[in-house]
C-alpha cells in the first residue's frame, strides 16, 4: 500500500509519519510539502492550490494507494476534484481518502459572528465537496472532525494550548467562568493513532474487496480525546504537567461568576466579536465527541498526554 501525505509540516502530520516509519505493516511513504526544501525529510512538491503542477510520487506500477491529509480541508477538496475532472491519470491506483476537517463544523456553525459561521460553512461546503468527488471516484473517503488539538511532535506544536501556556506565563492571574464549559483535547498523537487505524481498515477493506460497498464508502467521525474535564480543570492539569520551573504554573487561575466575566468582555463586541465568542465558549460544552481511545481498542490515555509544547 502506497500512502500520500499533505500536511507533513503539522504536529498531526509529524506524528503520522513517525508511527507509519515504525510501524511493520510494510506501506510505502510518499510525503509532500509546499516547500519541500524547507522541510525536515525527503519530500515531493504539492501546493493544492496548483493541481495542474501536481505529479504523484512512485511510478503507474505501484499499487494501490490512499491519500491522508492534515492539510486544510478548503483547500484539498477542490484539490482532488480538479484532478478527478482533468488529470484523472494521476490518481491511477488511488483507493481512499483520509482527510482532516475539524469540530468546528459543529461547534461554530450557529456562531454569532460571521468569521466563526464562515469558517464553519467553509468546512461544510468542503466536506460535501470530498465525499462528492469520492463517490464520483467509487472509493472510500473517511473525513475526521477532531476538537481541540494540542501537543507537540518534532519541532512542531500546536496553536491551541501553547498559546494559552505562553499566556499563563506573563500573566499573574488569568480570570475563568466559574461555571466552565467542558472541553475533549486530543494530543496530536492521539489523532495520528486514529488515522493510522483508519488506513489499515481501508487497506484491509481494499484486500477484502469490500471497500467500494456503500455502507463502508463514506465515515465522518466526531473526534476528541479520552477525558472531558471543564475548561477551568483542563488548564489546571495542564499547569501540573508543565516543569516545576515553568513560569506558568505560577499563574493563578481567578474564578469569575459567568455573568460578571461576560460582562467585562462585552467591550470586545466592538472591538473583535470573534474574541468576544471565544470568551463566551469558555462556558459552552464543547465535548461530547467520540474518545479516541474507542477507535483505537486501546484503554483511556488521561489528560494531558505528552509530549507538550
Amino acid at each position: 500500500m502506497q500512502l500520500h501525505l499533505f500536511g507533513a509540516a503539522t504536529p498531526s502530520g509529524e506524528a503520522f509519519r513517525q508511527l507509519v516509519t515504525s510501524t511493520s505493516q510494510g506501506w510505502r511513504l510518499h510525503v509532500y510539502s509546499r516547500h519541500p526544501a524547507d522541510h525536515r525529510h525527503q519530500v515531493h512538491a504539492a501546493d493544492f492550490s496548483n493541481p495542474a503542477g501536481f505529479q504523484p510520487a512512485g511510478t503507474k506500477n505501484d499499487g494501490p494507494a490512499i491519500w491522508i491529509s492534515f492539510g486544510p480541508i478548503w483547500l484539498l477538496a477542490p484539490f482532488l476534484e480538479h484532478l478527478a475532472i482533468h488529470h484523472r491519470e494521476r490518481l491511477r491506483g488511488l483507493q481512499g481518502v483520509i482527510a482532516c476537517s475539524s469540530s468546528s463544523v459543529l461547534t461554530k456553525r450557529f456562531a454569532s459572528n460571521r468569521f466563526d459561521r464562515d469558517l464553519a460553512a467553509r468546512l461544510i461546503g468542503a466536506e460535501h465537496q470530498l465525499l462528492a468527488t469520492c463517490r464520483a471516484l467509487h472509493m472510500p473517503c473517511r473525513i475526521l472532525r477532531p476538537t481541540l488539538i494540542y501537543g507537540q511532535v518534532g519541532p512542531y506544536r500546536d496553536r491551541n494550548l501553547s498559546r494559552l501556556q505562553h499566556l499563563m506565563r506573563r500573566l499573574p492571574l488569568l480570570p475563568v467562568p466559574a461555571e466552565a464549559g467542558l472541553r475533549q483535547p486530543i494530543h496530536a498523537l492521539q489523532l495520528a493513532s486514529v488515522t493510522v487505524a483508519l488506513v489499515e481498515q481501508l487497506s484491509s477493506a481494499e484486500m477484502d474487496g469490500t471497500a467500494s460497498e456503500p455502507t463502508v464508502m463514506d465515515q465522518q467521525i466526531d473526534l476528541g480525546g479520552d477525558e472531558q474535564l471543564s475548561y477551568t480543570a483542563m488548564i489546571k492539569a495542564l499547569q501540573l504537567a508543565l516543569p516545576p520551573a515553568d513560569r506558568a504554573r505560577r499563574c493563578r487561575l481567578l474564578p469569575v461568576p459567568n455573568r460578571l466575566l461576560f460582562a467585562l468582555a462585552a467591550p470586545l463586541l466592538l472591538r473583535s466579536p470573534k474574541a468576544f465568542e471565544a470568551v463566551l465558549r469558555m462556558g459552552a460544552d464543547l465535548a461530547g465527541f467520540t474518545p479516541s481511545h474507542q477507535l483505537l481498542g486501546l484503554p483511556a490515555q488521561p489528560f494531558p498526554v505528552r509530549p507538550l509544547a
